[in-house]
């Protein structure tokens, strides 16, 4: 399977669509982390044509270390989303189901932490922030496997709707 560097950006334009809609709830609990902005802005930087880098790399864990010491859940899953859009240009090309979260982990995770917050997103919103490319890109991959509790539902939820954009 080939992925192109275009296609890498659209999934990870993707991605960054997806966690800034959630910025804001972590940066209510934890203001003075910049850790969740820094790995959206890593991903945005390469989604709009820069290299891929290892800032990517190094801000996507650092992000995932924001979710842990949240210590709340809505800015946890918040952070995890930016976690998973400063990972996404990482995305490889195995057919591999576990590859679908690179793909659709960050609107996963945004939609759990509106979730937890008492507000109703639903997986068709999500899915129209993915360009034609994204579900040209999905449909190469197998479909996302069983598990993962309520935001592994969600990943297979957002698997099947924007697999279906474009096609």
């Amino acid at each position: 399977m080939e992925l192109t560097l275009d296609e890498l950006r659209s999934v990870a334009g993707f991605a960054v669509a997806c966690a800034r809609t959630v910025l804001p709830l972590v940066e209510e609990v934890l203001p003075d982390d910049d850790r969740p902005r820094a790995a959206i802005d890593a991903a945005a930087a390469f989604a709009d044509g820069g290299p891929r880098t290892r800032a990517m790399r190094d801000t996507a864990w650092a992000a995932g270390r924001a979710a842990r010491e949240a210590g709340n859940p809505v800015a946890e899953q918040a952070a995890r989303a930016a976690m998973a859009a400063a990972g996404a240009g990482y995305l490889h090309p195995l057919a591999d189901a576990t590859q679908v979260r690179h793909v659709v982990g960050a609107g996963a995770h945004a939609i759990r932490a509106r979730e937890l917050r008492g507000e109703e997103v639903g997986v068709a919103a999500v899915a129209d922030l993915a360009d034609p490319v994204v579900g040209t890109v999905l449909r190469r991959y197998p479909a996302a496997p069983d598990g993962g509790e309520r935001v592994g539902e969600l990943v297979r939820e957002l698997d099947a709707a924007v697999r279906a954009v474009g096609s």
